[in-house]
């Protein structure tokens, strides 16, 4: 019941926020202006900071070390996860500007801002390391491996053609605050508390604003555009039960080939964390390289609130192992 209700509880908020955008771009006090600017704001400067801040809130070098071993599991879950998720999109011929949101809803999580209080509120302040086990590989999975197949979607660039080798693609805004916070991490280079909060003020509008974005994209494409045709059904299975099924059968084989299992904790940790819904800065990423944004945005929005059901389901299938 406790699952059932901080799920509840965090969809509620997020829902909320949509729906304010979604008032507001109808009431037309938000114009077309402000829809293309937002991108800009989150992508370039708030999420970069909002790394950068987490990564220093919530690691350090002692845990960075400790917490090697369960980076076996997680990378490996992920790396299987791109694997499958490639390899459906073939299978079902998902067409071109779905194909990485498709990858995308079925491997990276919205970790820090549904995972996160969700973890802590399932398993308390012990479960915080094995969070940032899979937060570290969730974040590099997303901005070095994830945006690559976002950016390789455009469906306005015709196959083969040649382009022009970018470099700011191979390191985008939010990579570039998690490589560097984590020289600041490995040196021990101290940041001032007036740098730091700063950069949290800033990162904390990250969220919001992409869940306004939400609902701006909805209030123009319509309610109508909350819809389960077959890409969407197919991308939430592997959100909601081949990523997580990937996660049970990792950390089994893991355990039986090492000789001893994960501690439940952590184990429980990793499973709940590979089924939480679809990054909130999705469909800002999909737009950006000229996607399907509703189809993005339709992924988000119903993961997010099948989550509630999920969690109390897969907490009963954790507990069992």
């Amino acid at each position: 019941m406790a699952a059932f209700i901080t799920s509840l509880e965090s969809v509620a908020e997020i829902v909320l926020v949509i729906a304010l955008g979604y008032w507001l771009r109808g009431s037309g006090r938000l114009g077309d202006e402000f829809k293309g600017n937002i991108s800009f704001i989150i992508m370039k400067i708030a999420l970069p900071a909002s790394i950068f801040v987490s990564v220093l809130k919530y690691l350090n070098r002692d845990k960075l070390a400790s917490l090697s071993g369960g980076l076996i599991f997680t990378f490996a879950s992920f790396t299987i996860g791109y694997i499958i998720a490639w390899i459906l999109t073939k299978v079902f011929r998902i067409r071109k500007g779905r194909r990485g949101t498709f990858i995308n809803i079925f491997v990276n999580a919205n970790t820090i801002f549904i995972g996160l209080p969700l973890n802590m509120a399932l398993f308390g302040t012990k479960s915080l390391p094995y969070f940032l086990i899979y937060y570290v590989m969730n974040t590099v999975s997303t901005w070095a491996v994830g945006i690559f197949f976002i950016s390789s979607d455009d469906p306005t660039v015709e196959k083969g053609a040649k382009k022009d080798f970018n470099w700011k693609k191979l390191l985008p805004a939010p990579l570039v605050g998690f490589l560097v916070s984590l020289v600041f991490l490995l040196l021990a280079i101290p940041v001032p508390d007036w740098i730091n909060k700063t950069l949290d003020m800033v990162g904390g509008i990250v969220t919001p604003m992409s869940l306004i974005y939400i609902g701006i994209i909805l209030a123009d494409a319509g309610l109508k555009s909350i819809r389960f045709d077959r890409d969407t059904i197919l991308a939430l299975l592997g959100r909601f039960v081949v990523a997580p099924a990937i996660m049970i059968s990792i950390i089994l084989i893991g355990g039986s080939m090492m000789g001893t299992s994960l501690p439940t904790i952590e184990s429980n940790s990793f499973i709940i964390q590979s089924a939480a819904p679809g990054l909130a800065v999705l469909p800002i990423l999909v737009d950006q390289s000229h996607g399907d944004v509703d189809y993005a945005t339709n992924l988000v929005t119903t993961s997010t609130v099948l989550f509630v059901i999920v969690v109390p389901i897969l907490m009963q299938v954790a507990n069992l192992i």
